[in-house]
């Protein structure tokens, strides 16, 4: 008698949405669906949604004819991986939330818990733009930027689970007040907000975001332009300094603002180019999973905690 084909319950939390798959062993998405966060309810509200839909895509495998094998969850802030604990986040309000282990005892099931960019991170290093490569370092430009190290498929957390917080890294001392307390963090000038609120305040135009910017710099628009090179120069600042600390062989731009493509990629490989001077340049290329990433990297995160408990 053969045994049931498994499956590993999947969660990318963010602070507006979830979204939720049950994915096989060899990567393959075999159900997937989407859910409102709710931050605004509280820490214990979010908490009690994200068990909820994890047992109901526990169920959902069962009733697909799937065995669940495995929960893996990320969210975003500074997460405890080691310890399973959503240590802190703005985003969410968590205040030291031992999700894995609660999402465990719900469950049944062993349980993994990552920070949403460095399980993308994972994504991108095993299934996406950076497989085959040893050293891969990811970093996602949306609303905030931060980066994630995977070194030979496994991600670096660091040492309070605070790694990859290349946003907060200051390219221009003098620079934006950043939400961090600080001036002049990367996030400040090459966020995809920061690159709309920046266009906003020079054009007069409230409504303005960064995909404006980057339609208007490709279509000639000379304030597009500018504003876009401002963000692509402080961008390859940053970079270049996640070179000098880290050596990666690939970096993968991720997240809303690498949605511009060649726009973005083309200038900041040419300005970090123009910086490097004992550095070794680092290949840069565009994201392959999307945001289906963070729920891969999750279902990665889950299949590893099999592995390690065996």
């Amino acid at each position: 008698m053969t045994s049931a084909p498994t499956a590993v319950i999947a969660l990318d939390v963010g602070g507006t949405g979830m979204k939720c798959a049950l994915v096989r062993p060899d990567g393959t998405v075999h159900h997937e669906e989407r859910h409102p966060t709710r931050a605004d309810r509280g820490p214990e509200a979010v908490t009690e949604k994200i068990l909820s839909v994890a047992e109901s895509l526990a169920e959902r495998a069962r009733t697909d004819g799937l065995t669940p094998v495995a929960c893996g969850i990320a969210v975003p802030g500074v997460v405890d991986e080691v310890n399973g604990v959503a240590v802190w986040s703005a985003n969410v309000g968590f205040r030291d939330v031992p999700l894995r282990d609660l999402a465990a005892k719900r469950l049944g099931l062993p349980a993994a818990l990552g920070h949403d960019v460095r399980v993308g991170a994972l994504a991108e290093a095993r299934l996406g733009a950076g497989r085959g490569r040893r050293h891969v370092l990811f970093v996602a430009i949306g609303t905030g930027i931060a980066g994630g190290l995977v070194i030979d498929g496994t991600g670096y957390p660091g040492a309070h689970g605070a790694a990859g917080e290349l946003g907060h890294v200051v390219v221009r001392p003098d620079g934006p007040a950043c939400g961090c307390g600080l001036r002049g963090c990367l996030e400040a000038l090459a966020s995809a907000r920061a690159v709309g609120r920046r266009y906003a305040e020079l054009s007069g135009d409230p409504r303005a975001t960064a995909f404006d910017v980057a339609t208007r710099a490709a279509r000639g628009d000379d304030l597009a332009r500018r504003v876009w090179q401002e963000a692509v120069e402080a961008l390859a600042d940053g970079l270049l300094t996640a070179q000098a600390l880290y050596d990666p062989g690939v970096v993968v731009l991720g997240g809303g603002l690498a949605e511009a493509g060649d726009d973005l990629l083309l200038p900041v490989r040419a300005a970090v180019d123009a910086r490097v001077t004992f550095h070794r340049t680092p290949e840069i290329v565009r994201a392959e999973l999307g945001d289906a990433a963070g729920c891969l990297g999750s279902a990665l995160l889950a299949l590893d905690s099999l592995k390690g408990s065996s």
